[in-house]
C-alpha cells in the first residue's frame, strides 16, 4: 500500500531552505520522503512514535539536529508532515 505524503507550509518553508543551502538534508529528505510513502513506520532515521501523539505521531533523523515530525492516518492511507525541527529545542 501506498500512503499519499502531503507537506505543511511550515514545513515545506524548512525544505526550501534546505534545498537552496543543504543539499546533503535535501537530499535525504527526499529520500525519507520516499520511504514515508513505502512504510512509515519503520526505515532509516530511526523513526518512532512520540509520546503524547496518541500513536499517530511520528519523528525521523533527518540530519543530527533536525527530525520530521509527522502524523499517519491509516484508515485514509495519507501521511501529513507536520514540521522539521531541531531535537528537543536545541536548535
Amino acid at each position: 500500500m501506498i500512503y499519499k505524503v502531503s507537506v505543511s507550509k511550515k514545513a515545506d518553508r524548512v525544505i526550501e531552505k534546505y534545498r537552496k543551502s543543504n543539499p546533503a538534508a535535501f537530499n535525504k529528505f527526499n529520500k525519507l520522503y520516499e520511504e514515508l510513502e513505502l512504510h512509515p513506520r519503520t526505515g532509516t532515521g530511526q523513526p518512532e512514535p512520540l509520546t503524547g501523539g496518541q500513536n499517530i505521531t511520528y519523528s525521523r533523523r533527518l540530519t543530527a539536529n533536525d527530525r520530521i515530525i509527522y502524523d499517519i492516518f491509516d484508515n485514509e492511507i495519507y501521511v501529513m508532515i507536520l514540521s522539521i525541527d531541531g531535537h528537543y529545542g536545541d536548535k
